[in-house]
């Protein structure tokens, strides 16, 4: 039995999601404790939180914000953050990131404050 998986993210179809555009590896597999997400940030995401999920964001390009609980943390290539369960959180600016959430993607695991989505708006996880 093979103990581990292997992904090029190139190869991954790309998501689009409250955050942006994003490449989920691993999210698929039964038994995975854990995903890992390429993600290009759009301009303005929709601030969420989750219940369950810790995610830890490593900026890879561009510079900007991660909203935490309100407050704006600069951010730049090679910043990581670890965000906890119940904080709510969005990305500011243009980034490409990689997202790790354990455990993995769970799209019943988003939450929103109902100010948070604008009028007619649906978020996509």
């Amino acid at each position: 039995m093979k103990r581990y998986e292997h992904v090029d993210f190139p190869d991954l179809a790309p998501v689009e999601c409250c955050c942006g555009t994003t490449r989920r590896a691993f999210a698929n597999l039964d038994d995975a404790p854990a995903s890992a997400h390429y993600l290009e940030v759009r301009d303005e995401p929709t601030t969420h939180y989750h219940k369950k999920t810790t995610e830890i964001y490593l900026v890879l390009e561009g510079e900007g914000f991660l909203e935490l609980d309100g407050e704006m943390v600069a951010v730049k290539p090679l910043s990581a953050v670890m965000i906890r369960p119940g904080c709510r959180h969005r990305a500011v600016g243009r980034m490409k990131i990689v997202n790790i959430p354990i455990p993995k993607h769970d799209d019943n695991d988003f939450f929103y404050d109902e100010s948070a989505v604008k009028e007619g708006e649906v978020p996509v996880h």
